[in-house]
C-alpha cells in the first residue's frame, strides 16, 4: 500500500533530470494562465466557488437507510447510489473510510445494508465477499455506537447494544461532568435529535422487511460483548451507564417530557433553514427523523425544509449518485481567491470583488451561536464554512478569509478584516492555540463514555487552525498592535506542537504535509527570522519527504500510525502545492527540491488547465472519516505555480 518515501535525499539528482520538462518561463506562465482561466469560469453568478465534497460510502448508505426508515423510497435515486457503492468496494470485499486504505466494519455493515435494501442479493459474488469480511471481524455487533444504533432503530439488534443516552441529559447542570457545552459543534447537533430517537427508541418503518441476521456470528439477543472495557476510566462510565439503565424506569414522566421539549427547543432553534442543523448530514438526518417521531406532520414548514437541506447534498450524476456530508463555498472562495491574487490579482479584480461582495454578505455579526457560552461578550465577525450555519462560525474559515481580503488590496473590505480579527483574536484558547468552533474544548475524559468509540467528540486546539489564525494576526498587527500578545501566545504554542522530525500534525488536512505547510505560511507573516529552528527543522523534513518524482504524497494512514507520515504510494497534485508553497514561504526558492515540486505541476497538468488527484487526503474526523475535497486540485497547485513564479520575478 505504501511506499517510502525518499532516501536521504533523493531530489538533487532528481531535480537537474526533471528540468527538461520546465523548460522556460513561457511554460510556467502558460500552465498558470491555463488553470486561472479555468477557475474562473467555474466561478458561480453570485460570486462564489464550491466544489463536490465527497465522503466515504457511509453517508449515502445512510441517505438508502433514511429512505426505508420513512418509507419514502426513490427507486432511482436508490439504484443510483446502488452503483456508487458496488464501484468502491475493496479487493478483500470491505469497504475502507478512504479509497486504497484498511477495510472498515461500521462502514461495511452499513453498504451490506443499504445495498441489501436496494436489492442486491446476499449470494451475490460483492455481497458473498461483503459479507465475509464482515463475519471476519466479528460480525456486526462489532461495529461502532453510530452504526448500532442504527441497527437498532431498524430492529437488527436490541437496544441495550447501544449506549444509554437519555434525553434528560439535557437537564444536566453546567458543573456536571457531561454537558452540551464540553463538547464539540459538531457532536451536539449530531447528538440532541439523536438523544430524542433513542429515548423514544425509534423504530423503522422498513417497508420492504429488509433484515441482516447473516451479519451477526451470536444472535443479536444473546451477544454480550457491545461494550468492550477499554481503561480504567471507561470501566467507570460502562458502569454509570448500567446504572443509568437500571434507573431508567423510574424517571419520572414529567421530567421526561420537559428533556424532549428542551431537546427539540434546542435543535429547532438551529435548523438553520434549507442549510440544515450544523450544516451536516448526520444532524439533518436526526433532526428530521426526530421531528417526525415527535408527531410533526410530514408537511410542516420546519420538517419539509429539513428534508430540503438534506437533498441540497445530492450529488445525482447520470450513472450514479452519492450524498455529501455538507457543502464547502466559504473554504472553497477564500482558498480560491488566494490563488487568484497570487496569478493576477489586477486583471483578476472584478471577479474577486464579486466574491469579496458575497462573502461580505455571509460574515457573522450579532447572531446567537453556541460560541457564545465561553465568549459571551464578544462581538461576532466569524464565517461558517457552509451558505449559512450562523450558530458555527468557523475560526479557521474566519482567519482565512479575512487573511485573504487583507492580502487583496481592494477597498471596501478593512471593516470586515477588523471584525473577523477580533473575533479571532477572542476564541484563543488558554493554552494559546485555537480550535475550530470552540474555546478550550479539551474535557479529554469524554472520550471514555461509551457514546464515544469513534474519538472524535471534542474540538481542541490545532496547530494548522493556530497557524492560519497566526497568519491573520500578524498580517493585521502590521497596523495594530493590540494583535501581538495573542501572536506571541500562538507562536509559543506552535513552537511546542513541532514534531521532533520537524513536521506539523495537520488535523483538518491530511496530514504532517497539510501541518507543515499550514504553520510555514503562518509563520511567513511573523517577524521571526528564517533562521530560526522551526523553519529550519520544517524545511529539512519536506526535503527529506519529498518523492523521486519530484512530488509529495501522504497518505491517511498516517493517522493510523505516524510511522507513515509523508508517505504514499502516489505523489498528489495539491500536497505538493502544499509542499512548494511551505518550502517558498520558509525562503527556499531556489532551491531544487522547489524546482523539482514545480516541474512535477507542469507535469502532471491536464489539457484542461487543471489536476486530477482522485485520492481522499483530508480529515474529517482522523481515523473515522476523510473527505475529497474536489477543488484542492484545481486552487492549490495554481497557487504554487504563481507564488514561485512571482518570487523568482522578485529577485530580478
Amino acid at each position: 500500500m505504501f511506499t517510502d518515501a525518499t532516501t536521504a535525499n533523493p531530489i538533487s539528482s532528481a531535480a537537474s533530470s526533471s528540468t527538461a520538462i520546465y523548460s522556460n518561463a513561457f511554460d510556467l506562465n502558460r500552465a498558470i494562465q491555463k488553470a486561472q482561466d479555468k477557475l474562473l469560469s467555474l466561478q458561480h453568478s453570485e460570486g462564489y466557488w464550491v466544489f463536490e465534497l465527497e465522503a466515504d460510502c457511509i453517508i449515502p448508505s445512510e441517505y438508502i437507510m433514511m429512505m426505508h426508515y420513512l418509507d419514502d423510497i426513490d427507486e432511482s435515486l436508490q439504484a443510483k447510489i446502488a452503483v456508487y457503492l458496488r464501484a468502491r468496494q475493496s479487493e478483500d470485499g470491505s469497504y475502507p473510510f478512504y479509497p486504497g486504505g484498511p477495510g472498515d466494519i461500521s462502514c461495511s455493515v452499513k453498504v451490506y445494508y443499504a445495498l441489501k435494501m436496494a436489492g442486491d442479493s446476499p449470494d451475490a459474488p460483492h455481497m458473498v465477499k461483503l459479507r465475509s469480511y464482515i463475519l471476519s471481524q466479528g460480525g456486526a455487533a462489532k461495529a461502532n455506537v453510530f452504526t448500532r444504533i442504527a441497527l437498532a432503530i431498524f430492529e437488527q439488534l436490541p437496544w441495550r447494544g447501544v449506549p444509554y443516552i437519555p434525553v434528560e441529559i439535557m437537564l444536566l447542570p453546567k458543573w456536571f461532568p457531561f454537558h452540551l457545552d464540553k463538547v464539540s459543534y459538531w457532536s451536539r447537533t449530531v447528538m440532541v435529535p439523536l438523544f430524542i430517537l433513542c429515548t423514544l427508541k425509534a423504530k423503522a418503518k422498513n417497508p420492504r422487511q429488509v433484515d441482516i441476521p447473516e451479519l451477526f456470528i451470536t444472535h443479536p439477543d444473546q451477544e454480550k460483548h457491545y461494550f468492550p472495557e477499554r481503561t480504567l476510566l471507561n470501566k467507570v462510565f460502562l458502569g454509570l451507564d448500567r446504572l443509568g439503565r437500571i434507573c431508567n424506569p423510574f424517571i419520572p414522566k414529567a421530567m421526561r417530557q420537559h428533556a424532549i421539549e428542551k431537546a427539540r427547543t434546542w435543535f429547532t432553534e438551529r435548523l438553520n433553514g434549507e442549510d440544515g442543523l450544523g450544516g451536516i448530514f448526520p444532524a439533518m438526518v436526526n433532526s428530521y427523523q426526530a421531528m417526525l417521531l415527535l408527531g410533526m406532520p410530514e408537511d410542516h414548514d420546519l420538517v419539509v425544509t429539513a428534508r430540503k437541506a438534506i437533498d441540497k447534498l445530492l450529488v445525482i450524476n447520470d450513472n450514479d449518485a452519492y450524498c455529501q456530508p455538507c457543502l464547502s463555498p466559504i473554504w472553497d472562495t477564500g482558498l480560491t481567491a488566494l490563488a487568484l491574487q497570487e496569478s493576477d490579482r489586477h486583471n483578476n479584480s472584478d471577479s474577486l470583488t464579486r466574491a469579496y461582495d458575497w462573502l461580505k454578505s455571509k460574515q457573522l455579526k450579532d447572531e446567537p451561536g453556541d460560541w457564545r457560552v465561553s465568549r459571551p461578550q464578544l462581538a461576532g465577525g466569524g464565517w461558517a464554512f457552509q451558505f449559512n450555519n450562523p450558530h458555527y462560525p468557523d475560526v479557521d474559515d474566519t482567519a482565512m478569509v479575512a487573511f485573504a481580503m487583507a492580502d487583496s488590496g481592494l477597498a471596501g473590505l478593512e471593516e470586515s478584516i477588523e471584525r473577523a480579527s477580533r473575533w479571532v483574536e477572542g476564541m484563543q484558547s488558554e493554552n494559546g492555540g485555537y480550535g475550530a468552533f470552540d474555546v478550550d474544548n479539551t474535557h479529554y475524559y469524554l472520550n471514555e463514555i461509551p457514546f464515544a468509540d469513534h474519538g472524535a467528540l471534542l474540538d481542541p486546539p490545532t496547530a494548522d487552525v493556530s497557524a492560519r489564525c497566526g497568519m491573520l494576526l500578524a498580517r493585521v498587527s502590521r497596523n495594530n498592535n493590540r494583535y501581538l500578545p495573542a501572536l506571541e501566545r500562538i507562536i509559543t504554542y506552535l513552537r511546542a506542537e513541532q514534531e521532533a522530525d520537524g513536521s506539523w500534525f495537520g488535523r483538518w488536512g491530511t496530514n504532517y504535509v497539510y501541518g507543515t505547510w499550514s504553520v510555514l505560511l503562518g509563520l511567513e507573516q511573523t517577524a521571526l527570522p528564517k533562521t530560526d529552528p522551526m523553519y529550519i527543522k520544517a524545511v529539512q523534513w519536506l526535503k527529506k519527504v519529498q518523492r523521486e518524482d519530484g512530488g509529495w504524497g501522504e497518505d491517511n494512514y498516517s493517522y493510523h500510525d505516524p510511522n507513515y507520515r509523508a508517505k504514499y504510494k502516489v505523489s498528489t497534485a495539491f500536497q505538493t502545492a502544499w509542499a512548494i508553497l511551505g518550502l517558498i514561504a520558509a525562503g527556499e526558492v531556489n532551491s531544487p527540491e522547489v524546482k523539482a515540486g514545480v516541474n512535477f505541476l507542469l507535469h502532471n497538468q491536464q489539457a484542461d488547465g487543471l489536476w486530477n488527484d482522485k485520492c481522499f487526503t483530508a480529515p474529517g474526523f482522523p481515523k473515522v472519516f476523510y473527505l475529497k475535497y474536489h477543488g484542492y486540485d484545481k486552487f492549490f497547485p495554481l497557487w504554487a505555480l504563481a507564488r514561485y513564479r512571482n518570487e523568482l520575478a522578485g529577485q530580478q
